[in-house]
Formats: structure tokens, C-alpha cells, sequence
């Protein structure tokens, strides 16, 4: 199995051998761990899993929005990137405005009550195509408040604003050596205007003979979903970063709190952890753009081979 699989596969068997059952925000229920540090050695090639496909048009588009400064999902529906749709539908569907089916619970009811989650569809496609093409709509519902874009190149303070990412950048070129190449995405002060308070909270750069390195730390991580989308989006974020400071990339390393696997994620984690691994991809970055610009098509993933993906609900 290739080293990436494998971290992620003794992560999964962890928490499934020892994991405690734990409550949770979404009633789900979880197995939980805390504390658990993974690493990837991005010398080896991009550590996008093979045991379940993971789609890189997601981690990369959103990805980007990150680094853009965006919080409106219209540019993630632009490219069919639907993974933050639920957090701004929920807005809509909670307000005076939206006048259809009642839509309480979608999340839950939408797996259980086949009739329900075919109105659930037609609404969600509604809502989807008033963001992209009413301007109005998409200002007043598409955003998700200050969440991570927001937070990386518009951190306020009371005295200040802050472009944490154009920073840390001109901080790794000037002065690669300290110890103070940090973005953090927790603002305590606006954690109540965010749709979902930062799940990957604060992120440090690392620079040793040449070679730029990224910690992470992830206060809460959703193992089967989230977790794989965290890790290649990262690593990416090092090769762009390694890239625009003129640097090759060394490791990505994962520090997760709560690490835990939804109670109704169990049977497909046992169904990853039953497959064996690929080769990993290689990334290629096509463009000598700045970070700033980059856009999803300078990017391409070459040579990856996976087993299909495997799908399970996403807790809102």
C-alpha cells in the first residue's frame, strides 16, 4: 500500500479499534479520538487517496476560493462545486423569504423519506440557480460570513486588517528561517458571523534546505468525509506557496483534535479499509501565474488511478 493510503487506513482502523462514542452538534453521533498526527512525504508524489476516488476539481476550486478571499459559494456552483451548499441553504429555508415545502431537518429527513428528499432536490435546485443568476439572492444568501477566505486575507481586528496569506508569503521569501509563518482561520471575535466556525483552524510554514513545509491543525475533522479533502488540499496549498517563494516541497503534516467517524460513515470506512492501494498521482502546475491569480485549469493531476468513490451523508 502506497505511504499515503496506509497513514490514512491506520487513522481509520485507530478509531474504529479504540474510538469513544461521543455526541455530537449534528445528533449524529460519532467514535472519536483526540489527538492523532499524520505525515506525508510530498517527495513521494500528491497524496490524493486511491482506496475511493476524491474528486481534485473540489479541493481545488474550493481551495482557490480560499486563497481569492471569497465566502459567496456563486463561484464554487460555477465550477459544480457543491460542498458548501447546505450551510447557505439552510440560511435560505430558515428566512421570512423562502415560501416552499418545510424544510426543517433537511439533512436528516432528505435519507430516510424518499418523498421528502425529492422536494428537498427541486428546492435545492432553485436555490442553486437563483445564486448563480440573481445578483441579489446570491449577495444575500450565497454568502456563508467570514468564514476561511475571509479570515486568510481579511483578518480584522479592532485596530486593524490583516492579508494573512500575502504576508506569510512575503515573510517565507524574506525571512524563510522564522518561526512566525502562521494563518490562522479562528477569529474568535467572529466566530458567531461564520455559517460553520473553522473546522482547519490555523496553518504553519516551514522552511529547511530549500524545501517548504505546512502544518495544519484541525480542531475538528471529519474522518471519511473531510479528512481526505483536507489532506490534498493542504499539500496543494504547500506546492503553490513552494512555488510563488521559489522552493521545492518537503512534508505535509496533519495534526487533528477531534478526529471521528459519523456513526453513519462506519460500514464505508470498513469498505475503504477493505481495498488496496494505487500508485499515488502526480500534480502539475501549468501556469507561472502568481498563487493570487492561479486558477482551477492551470492545474492537472496526472497518473491517478482509484477505486471508485464512495458515498455517504455529509452532517450539517
Amino acid at each position: 500500500m502506497n505511504s499515503f493510503d496506509h497513514v490514512y487506513h491506520e487513522l481509520c482502523k485507530e478509531i474504529l479499534a479504540a474510538g469513544q462514542e461521543k455526541d455530537d452538534r449534528t445528533n449524529t453521533g460519532t467514535l472519536s479520538k483526540f489527538g492523532h498526527q499524520m505525515r506525508f512525504n510530498l517527495a513521494e508524489g500528491f497524496p490524493l487517496l486511491t482506496t475511493k476516488k476524491v474528486s481534485f476539481k473540489l479541493l481545488a476550486t474550493e481551495l482557490i476560493w480560499f486563497i481569492k478571499g471569497d465566502t459567496n459559494i456563486r463561484y464554487l456552483l460555477q465550477y459544480n462545486n457543491n460542498i458548501w451548499n447546505e450551510w447557505a441553504f439552510k440560511k435560505w429555508i430558515e428566512s421570512d423569504d423562502y415560501t416552499g415545502p418545510d424544510m426543517t431537518d433537511f439533512g436528516h429527513r432528505s435519507l430516510s423519506d424518499a418523498a421528502f428528499n425529492e422536494q428537498y432536490k427541486e428546492q435545492l435546485a432553485i436555490f442553486k440557480e437563483r445564486v448563480l443568476t440573481d445578483d441579489a439572492f446570491m449577495s444575500k444568501y450565497g454568502d456563508l460570513g467570514n468564514v476561511y477566505g475571509k479570515q486568510w486575507r481579511h483578518f480584522e481586528t479592532k485596530n486593524r486588517v490583516t492579508d494573512q496569506l500575502k504576508d506569510v508569503v512575503e515573510n517565507i521569501k524574506t525571512n524563510p528561517s522564522s518561526r512566525r509563518h502562521i494563518v490562522s482561520a479562528w477569529n474568535p471575535g467572529e466566530i458567531d458571523t461564520m455559517a460553520l466556525p473553522p473546522c482547519h483552524t490555523l496553518f504553519q510554514f516551514y522552511v529547511q534546505d530549500g524545501r517548504l513545509s505546512c502544518q495544519l491543525y484541525q480542531r475538528s475533522a471529519d474522518v471519511f468525509l473531510g479528512v481526505p479533502f483536507n489532506i490534498a488540499s493542504y499539500s496543494l496549498l504547500t506546492y503553490l506557496v513552494a512555488k510563488e517563494c521559489e522552493l521545492e516541497v518537503g512534508e505535509f503534516v496533519h495534526t487533528l483534535g477531534d478526529a471521528h467517524i459519523y456513526s453513519n460513515h462506519l460500514e464505508a470506512v470498513k469498505e475503504q479499509l477493505s481495498r488496496n492501494s494505487y500508485e499515488p498521482p502526480r500534480l502539475e502546475i501549468l501556469s507561472d501565474k502568481s498563487l493570487f491569480d492561479i486558477e482551477y485549469e492551470d492545474l492537472a493531476i496526472k497518473n491517478y488511478e482509484a477505486h471508485p468513490a464512495i458515498k455517504a451523508p455529509i452532517a450539517v
